[in-house]
């Protein structure tokens, strides 16, 4: 196993090919140190991207009954398997939770699904659009009366997908710690969905949220959370939510404040947004920015995400690492006593063959006859 830095140096995850939020759950675990190992399929699919930084490629065939078994060689000497898959299609290939266990007890069964592993739509192909649209958030997000906007795939596949499974593998393996078993891990894209809907759920329990689109605090509705463009056609985000940072924003705006009325007084927000979008249009975004510069105000320039790498908020931080044509959100979060990174590897798809069918203990001989039968594709 190759040295690793981070807090899970010393642990070893085998990640089965997919795209989106698998291989972005296996990039975080490879941030923090796992050794990742990916099971690429023959031919072509997604090009590897920045979610397969610190990992290692070996492709197997896993229709040919060798590749399978190499694989299996491999999941006995890992602590997590990753994958994405339709529920039922690895236990068809035999490398299912059961077959698994029964040659790593200790393992860490990582299962990732739009619709969940059972259930009347199980077997449905889907996208994060269509689990968003489930689960109440993307009716929540656009222009009333206007089709939902969907926001990017971040929520479903990576927020309510990618995060969940990373943090039930995470306790899976403290579970583990003390009773020496492996689990099953099912996280289903809408569960995690779901839960993240927790603080809309909370605010419509004490009667201060509805379903309608732009009638909530944080959906755009209100004067003081929205965003508003400026004299060159960018924009400015403003969340002065509470009144000291709202009060902060109103010093630097030339508008009066008896005329604008209360920051709460529902019935003039039409007229407030009306106002706000006349004043912030007569700037351009970067005249605003420094106007709001380290304030309380809550205002502050809406970044495409080259712009939001350069900005010195985020340089100084170095929160983006430029590397020959990637541009690399750095490891987070940030542990004490570990250094940020100024580079990352991108892994080579097959490239790792050799020594990670070695560290499973296959000798050379072994190797070579697996890439003879076409069970190991190499590089």
């Amino acid at each position: 196993m190759p040295n690793r830095t981070g807090p899970l140096n010393g642990v070893k995850v085998i990640e089965l090919a997919g795209i989106g939020p698998g291989p972005y759950a296996g990039q975080l675990l490879a941030d923090m140190g796992a050794d990742v190992v990916v099971i690429d399929r023959p031919g072509g699919g997604m090009p590897k991207g920045v979610d397969g930084r610190g990992k290692r490629s070996i492709v197997l065939d896993l229709k040919k009954p060798e590749a399978v078994e190499a694989l299996l060689k491999l999941i006995a000497t890992a602590d997590v398997l990753i994958e994405g898959l339709r529920p039922g299609v690895t236990e068809r290939m035999g490398v299912g939770p059961a077959a698994c266990h029964a040659v790593n007890p200790r393992l860490i069964y990582g299962r990732m699904t739009g619709w969940g592993q059972a259930g009347p739509w199980s077997q449905m192909a889907g996208h994060d659009i269509n689990y968003i649209g489930m689960t109440g958030v993307l009716n929540a997000i656009g222009k009333d009366g206007q089709p939902p906007v969907p926001p990017l795939n971040m929520v479903g596949d990576f927020g309510g997908g990618s995060m969940f499974l990373v943090t039930g593998i995470l306790a899976a393996l403290l579970e583990r710690a003390s009773t020496g078993k492996g689990t099953v891990v099912d996280a289903a894209i809408v569960d995690g969905t779901h839960s993240l809907m927790s603080f809309v759920h909370g605010m419509a329990g004490m009667g201060l949220w509805s379903t309608a689109r732009e009638g909530n605090l944080l959906d755009g509705a209100a004067p003081f959370y929205r965003c508003y463009a400026t004299k060159d056609a960018k924009f400015m985000a403003v969340g002065c939510i509470e009144p000291q940072f709202f009060a902060a924003m109103m010093e630097r705006l030339p508008i009066d404040a008896a005329a604008y009325g209360h920051q709460q007084a529902r019935a003039q927000w039409p007229q407030q947004h009306k106002m706000l979008e006349a004043v912030f249009a007569s700037k351009t975004r970067d005249e605003w920015e420094a106007i709001f510069a380290l304030t309380d105000a809550c205002v502050t320039p809406v970044l495409d995400y080259v712009e939001a790498a350069a900005h010195p908020s985020n340089a100084d931080r170095h929160a983006v690492v430029a590397d020959d044509k990637w541009l690399h959100p750095q490891i987070a979060p940030r542990f004490a006593g570990h250094a940020q990174a100024d580079s990352f590897v991108i892994a080579t798809k097959g490239g790792d063959y050799e020594t990670v069918l070695a560290e499973a203990g296959l000798a050379a001989d072994a190797v070579a006859e697996l890439v003879s039968a076409g069970a190991v594709i190499t590089a």
